[in-house]
């Protein structure tokens, strides 16, 4: 018995700027996982993921990241995928700064 899809969203750093950034449904790139695509179909997710994969000046290392919706869109289901929406662990940089978690 095969086992049932898990939600995901496409995700990839940042090829200058080294930020975790996630796929929308308007092709764009976000620094804020509430707007990616939350993908709920298989063979959707391959095809979104391929089209990160044709975007080698953009973005590297684009994977398929298992997430679930939540009351303003999708949101990270593992440790490292939360660990991700909070930007760099280093003092005073990014994601970090702007919310006020220093």
């Amino acid at each position: 018995m095969s086992r049932r899809f898990t939600p995901k969203v496409v995700t990839a750093n940042h090829l200058l700027e080294g930020d975790s950034v996630w796929l929308t449904v308007d092709d764009r790139w976000t620094r804020n996982m509430a707007e990616a695509e939350l993908i709920e179909d298989e063979a959707h997710a391959q095809i979104r993921l391929l089209m990160a994969e044709s975007q080698p000046n953009v973005v590297v290392g684009a994977y398929l990241a298992d997430a679930r919706r939540g009351p303003r869109g999708p949101e990270p289901i593992h440790f490292r995928e939360v660990f991700r929406t909070r930007g760099p662990s280093n003092h005073a940089h990014g994601k970090q700064v702007e919310v006020g978690n220093v």
